[in-house]
Parts: structure tokens; C-alpha cells; sequence
């Protein structure tokens, strides 16, 4: 168990146990299964979810998220949409974690909270079944000793409450309104008329209903309730019961009287049948220690606080239920509120409630009206198809002549561009979007791109292009929401002059005379370019294509070329484009000269070395000799070595 106090005033008191329920991935996780909050304050409930990320060869994707506490046919009530929560609850979800927040806390609150989320698969939806039990408490004052005497009563308090709060909290009492001390039990001497409570500190704001510390002595009074809400014409009762001791000091104790009343004069109070504006309308019924005020023909003018006091035969045996009965008398005031599903494109639902600014008991019965005639008398009516012409209203039953506004089918809002006509790229262009509804509607515009992505752009009835460019050129549509949603749409086609063209050749590369060749030229334009060919200002070709093919290209067609593409609104050159158109003689030659290269070359080489060769060996040879003649001194010799000799060298002449 534990405590959490914040700033801005609260105290939740949880029950720490997590909740999982998974399986094949599927899961939702409850962080706590029990709270315990006071009214007034804010409390938060937060599980985390948890989902396959591919299912059934599909990508998963969450579509809703929401708590309920409650189903109608079947389908699971979005808390953010009940009238009673309304303006008090917000969901603050993300990355798998979804947390409730409850703020203004009230005593119907009380009740088991389940989180469900709604995928894109089918059958891709889970509630986390054990939920969270939340109860709204107040504090209480209890008498833990208390000693009597004739003029004043000397008591020991404790601030308690219906959730088990611990021990090291400390509190703040308060006696007849009046901040006194501070501590855990509270001890003191009290009067009759002493009224007290207590808050924890920190949390003043959030404090104990006062209670006479007489009351805790066998004298007391308890309403059966401390709000009611009636409408103007009805009739109310308010009850309580009270008691007191039998015998005190000695004596029998009875009832001298009992009234209700709303004001006092010089401290004493009004007995309610002696008012002349309840003349004829109040009656008191009551016995057996029960006292029930009825009130008929109620006026608004009869919104307050009403009060019991009994007076007995004991001396300061008077007491009065100091918390009172407050009572708000009002026209029902019913509205008709709209809740949709589309998470599921082929189970579509709407669920009307019929809902009053009071806080109506739960056991009132409605009556919902199609066209005027009734068709369903529960507080929540859901249809699978709202058609166009359908009207509803609801009324509670017995108040008939208080019915709610109609709520009508919803109608598709008017659209409307300025200016009107065609629309020039760099202007000034308004989207507007207007609705007769009632009450009136909220618009939104949104913008839809081809790949059927949708972008919202404005929440304003106008949306405005200050220089409106060739991209925002698509469709846009508005819708129009108050209880209903409807929906238009609207073209914006922008025009504006070609850009700077752009020309291609195909193929690419080097082009043979013979071939085939097309030259494109391609411009950006709306409406769309017409296009001319020219060669050396020579037109060419004029069309829309922007096109021109040359089938059997010759050596005539090589030059410089460039395309115009224009429109209404302008016209603009490309760059320029250079053809060489090569012969196939030339081809040929190049191709005989690459192959004696290739050929010769080698040939050449291998030619060069032999010689080479060669002649080294011979060289070889003749030295050999003249070294032999040199060592023998032989004349015949020398002639022969110089004969060699000059064969050699016309031998290297002749290579050279």
C-alpha cells in the first residue's frame, strides 16, 4: 500500500499488484488493481498494452485507444464521451502506456475502470478484463473516548476513511470552521453546537464534512443523500433519519419536534410550512425515527440547502444535521450527445446519449424519438446507419415537455474559392468552407495526395494560399462538425507557364549513319506545352508530344538543335543540342587502321629481336677469333678476323 500526495491536491492510495493478461502477444497490464482517492481530488489509472507487431501477414497498427466502465449492447462506452465525466477525463497515451486521468473527483465515480485497444487486424481488438477498482471516499471524524457531563462532552477524535490510510499521515482539525491543531487524535472539551473536522495535511482543500461531536453520543442525523437534482415542476423528497438516547440524566428522552428548514432569524430556524413561498408545497412525513420533506410544483427559486432539526424534552437536546441536503432545481436542460466508431470500416456504429447538466439517479427512464415518434426508451440508443432526413430527440420519461434540441442528420457544408475561374501560379487564392448547423460547427481542412495520404492543413473556416505555387495543385476538402460530421470537397488546379525544358537523344553515345534517332523535349506546364523542333532555326516539328524522329539518320542531319515549349501563359527555349553523325566509310578505315596496328606490331617486334639476336652472336664469335690471333701471332688470322669484322658492321648498318 502506498500513498501519493502532489501540489496539485491530490491523495490516491494504491493497491500495488500488476495485472498481466497476454497471449500470442496480446496484452494488457493494470499497474494497480485497487485505488482509493477523496472526492475532489484528481486520480490516474495506467496500464500498458502490448500487441503482435505482424499478424496474420499484415504490418499491426493501433486505430483507438479508450477506458470505459461500462457496455450498451455490446459496445464499449468511450468514458471521454459520457456526459457524466464530461470536461474531467483525459486519456495521456504512448509508446504502449495509457493513463486515465480523473480530475473533480465524485462519489458516482466509484467503479471498476478496463482499458481496450483496437487494431487493424481483424478480430484485433482486446480489453484488459480484471480493470482497475477505483472508490471515492471522504473522510469522516470518529469518537474514539468521550466523557459526558452536564454542559459539555470531553472526547478523543481520529480523522478516518473507508480506504485504510497509514500510519505516519498527519492531520489538520478544525473546530466551528476555525483551524486548531495539528496531530493524529485531536482531544478537547466540546459543546453541544461544536462542530468539527479534519483534512490531511498538505491537502486542506480536501477536508471532512464537519460533524458535532454530539451526534457521536447517540445523537445524529443522516441524509440518504447530500446532492439531489430535481426539475422545475416536479416533486422532490429528501430523507434522513435521526437519533438520539432514550434516557439522559436521568431521563426519558422524547421528541418535542421536527422540522426542515433553509434560513434562520436571529438563530433560530425557519420552519419550512411557516415560509410563504413554500405555502401549500412542503409536507413532512415522518416516524420511526425517519423524516422525509416533500416538496411539489418545484421552482428554480427552491435551489438550496436544506437542513433536519429535532428537538427533545432534555436540556440542550437539540440537534441539527449540519451537512444539509443540497438541492439544484433546474429545466432538464437535455442534450443529445454523439459518439462514433470507425475502427472498423465494416462495423460502423453512432451511440446517442441523452444527458442533462444535473446528475439524474440511474433509475430515470428516457424516451428516444425518430422523426417524433418513439423508438427507444434507454438512456444510450445506437444506430448502425444515421440517413440523411433522420432527426432524434430524447426527454425523461414523465417530463415529456421538457425534450431535448433535435439533432438532425448532418448536412454537407458549402465550398467556395476566390477567386473564382482559373487560378495563376504566385496569387492570392481563399478556400473557404461554410455550414448552416446548429449549434455551430467546427471545419477543418484537409488536403489529400495521390498516393491517398491525407494532410490536415486548417482548423479555420478559411484556409489562404498567399502565393499559391504549381505543387498545391490537388484535391481539398473540408468537414464541418458540431454533433454531427460532414464533409466536402473541392479541385484546385493551378496554372502556370512551362519551366526550362528539358532535351534527351536516344540512344546515347555515338551515332551511326543509317540509324534510327529520336530527339524528346519534355516541359512542365499547365495547361499542358506544345513543343517545336528546330535546326539551326530551322522549325522542324510543332505538336504536343515534343517528339521528333529521325529514322534513317544521315551525315546531312548532324548540326545543332533545340525545342520551344509553350503555353497560353508563356513560352521558353531549351539549351542546345549538338548531333555528329558519323560516316561509315570513315568506320571502316578506322576499323582497318586498328587492325595493322594490332597485326604489325607484334610482327615488328618479334622481327626486331631476331635480328638482335643474331647479331650479338656473331659478335660473340669474331671476338673469340681475334683474341686467338693475338695469342698466336698468326698474319692469316688477322686478315680473317678483319674481314669479319667488316661484315659485322655492314650488318648493323643494314639493320639500322
Amino acid at each position: 500500500m502506498s500513498v501519493t500526495a502532489a501540489a496539485s491536491g491530490f491523495v490516491v492510495l494504491l493497491l500495488t499488484v500488476t495485472v498481466v493478461q497476454c497471449e500470442n502477444g496480446w496484452g494488457v497490464s493494470y499497474t494497480s488493481t485497487k485505488i482509493c482517492a477523496f472526492r475532489g481530488s484528481t486520480v490516474y489509472i495506467t496500464c500498458t498494452y502490448t500487441y503482435p507487431s505482424t499478424f496474420n501477414n499484415h504490418d499491426t497498427t493501433v486505430q483507438e485507444t479508450f477506458w470505459f466502465i461500462k457496455e450498451s449492447n455490446g459496445i464499449h462506452v468511450d468514458l471521454r464521451t459520457d456526459p457524466e465525466y464530461s470536461g474531467r477525463v483525459k486519456n495521456l497515451c504512448g509508446n504502449n502506456k495509457c493513463t486515465l486521468r480523473i480530475s473533480n473527483l465524485r462519489e458516482s465515480d466509484s467503479a471498476v475502470y478496463k482499458f481496450r485497444f483496437t487494431t487493424n487486424q481483424p478480430t484485433g481488438s482486446l480489453t484488459g478484463s480484471a480493470g482497475v477498482t477505483l472508490s471515492v471516499t471522504d473522510l469522516h471524524v470518529q469518537v474514539r473516548a468521550s466523557e459526558m457531563s452536564y454542559y459539555s462532552i470531553w472526547a478523543e477524535l481520529r480523522c478516518q476513511s473507508s480506504c485504510l490510510l497509514p500510519d505516519h499521515l498527519n492531520y489538520v482539525w478544525y473546530k466551528n470552521q476555525q483551524k486548531t491543531e495539528e496531530g493524529a487524535p485531536y482531544t478537547d472539551y466540546f459543546y453541544p453546537a461544536d462542530s468539527v473536522s479534519c483534512a490531511v495535511k498538505g491537502l486542506e482543500d480536501f477536508r471532512s464534512p464537519s460533524m458535532l461531536v454530539k451526534s457521536q453520543n447517540g445523537w445524529g442525523v443522516s441524509y440518504t443523500s447530500t446532492e439531489i437534482c430535481a426539475f422545475r415542476g416536479s416533486t422532490v423528497d429528501i430523507n434522513c433519519t435521526y437519533t438520539y438516547p432514550s434516557r439522559l440524566n436521568h431521563l426519558d428522552t422524547t421528541v418535542q419536534e421536527t422540522i426542515w428548514f433553509i434560513k434562520e432569524s436571529n438563530g433560530i430556524p425557519v420552519d419550512l410550512r411557516t415560509d410563504p413561498e413554500y405555502s401549500g408545497r412542503v409536507e413532512n412525513l415522518c416516524g420511526n425515527n425517519k423524516c422525509t420533506l416533500r416538496i411539489s410544483n418545484l421552482r428554480e427559486s427552491d435551489s438550496a440547502v436544506y437542513k433536519f432539526r429535532f428537538t427533545t424534552n432534555q436540556p440542550n437536546g437539540s440537534l441539527t444535521g449540519s451537512a444539509g441536503v443540497t438541492l439544484s432545481v433546474t429545466a432538464p436542460q437535455l442534450q443529445v450527445h454523439v459518439r462514433r466508431s470507425t475502427a472498423n470500416p465494416s462495423s460502423t456504429w453512432t451511440e446517442l446519449t441523452c444527458h442533462s447538466r444535473c446528475q439524474l439517479p440511474d433509475h430515470l427512464s428516457y424516451v428516444w424519438y425518430n422523426n417524433n415518434k418513439p423508438v427507444g426508451r434507454k438512456k444510450y440508443f445506437h444506430l448502425r446507419h444515421f440517413n440523411a432526413g433522420d432527426s432524434y430527440h430524447c426527454a425523461i420519461e414523465g417530463q415529456e415537455r421538457f425534450p431535448s434540441p433535435r439533432l438532425d442528420a448532418a448536412k454537407p457544408p458549402s465550398v467556395s474559392v476566390s477567386p473564382s475561374g482559373e487560378i495563376m501560379e504566385g496569387s492570392s487564392v481563399t478556400l473557404t468552407c461554410s455550414s448552416d448547423a446548429n449549434p455551430a460547427a467546427n471545419y477543418t481542412w484537409y488536403k489529400r495526395s495521390g498516393d491517398e495520404q491525407v494532410q490536415r492543413l486548417s482548423e479555420e473556416t478559411q484556409f489562404v494560399f498567399s502565393s499559391i505555387r504549381s505543387s498545391d495543385s490537388g484535391e481539398y476538402y473540408c468537414t464541418a462538425e458540431n454533433e454531427n460530421t460532414a464533409s466536402k470537397r473541392v479541385l484546385i488546379n493551378v496554372n502556370y507557364a512551362p519551366k526550362p525544358p528539358s532535351v534527351s537523344v536516344s540512344p546515347s553515345g555515338e551515332i551511326m549513319e543509317g540509324s534510327s534517332v529520336t530527339l524528346t523535349c519534355s516541359s512542365d506546364a499547365n495547361p499542358a506545352a506544345n513543343y517545336t523542333w528546330y535546326k539551326e532555326n530551322r522549325t522542324l516539328l510543332q505538336g504536343p508530344e515534343g517528339i521528333y524522329r529521325l529514322s534513317s539518320i544521315s551525315s546531312g542531319d548532324s548540326g545543332v538543335y533545340s525545342c520551344k515549349s509553350e503555353n497560353q501563359y508563356g513560352r521558353i527555349n531549351s539549351t542546345s543540342l549538338h548531333l555528329d553523325v558519323q560516316w561509315k566509310s570513315v568506320i571502316i578505315m578506322n576499323i582497318i587502321r586498328l587492325t595493322l596496328v594490332v597485326v604489325l606490331v607484334p610482327v615488328l617486334v618479334w622481327t626486331l629481336w631476331t635480328r638482335m639476336k643474331k647479331t650479338l652472336s656473331l659478335k660473340s664469335e669474331v671476338n673469340e677469333a681475334v683474341e686467338m690471333i693475338e695469342s698466336h701471332n698468326c698474319p692469316e688470322y688477322e686478315n680473317v678476323a678483319a674481314a669479319a669484322q667488316t661484315e659485322d658492321t655492314e650488318e648493323q648498318e643494314d639493320l639500322v
